[in-house]
């Protein structure tokens, strides 16, 4: 199986944005970062947001989209703000048919959320 890198990488951190092996796409761990790169603090519901952002940019980068997303782990700082990420996680998963796994972890910079993925679009 072949596999495609998607996104620039940072040449500081050993892995791509997105890396697609065969009908599957990996999405690294997303931050809140613009569309520049540049990472924000901001509330959860704010960051949750970009981070959806970070995955849909990555995820465009390899042909797919967000109702590609088969799976996602998220990553949050703080359980007590599950209900406000949750709720824009449903708003911009509307039709969400993906499994998702959801845990309390510091992450390794400031961030309050942190959201990886994987999707399922085939190769044509």
């Amino acid at each position: 199986m072949t596999r495609q890198t998607y996104g620039k990488k940072n040449p500081n951190l050993p892995f791509y944005p997105a890396v697609r092996a065969g009908d599957f796409i990996f999405v690294s761990g997303q931050v809140p970062k613009d569309s520049e790169g540049n990472m924000f603090c901001g509330t959860i519901e704010e960051e949750t947001r970009s981070c959806i952002e970070a995955v849909r940019r990555a995820l465009k980068e390899a042909g797919a989209d967000l109702e590609d997303v088969v799976k996602a782990t998220v990553y949050l700082g703080d359980a007590r703000d599950f209900g406000r990420y949750n709720g824009v996680f449903a708003k911009m998963f509307p039709n969400a048919a993906l499994a998702r796994t959801t845990v309390e972890a510091r992450a390794v910079i400031n961030t309050k959320i942190e959201i990886d993925a994987i999707a399922y679009k085939p190769v044509k």
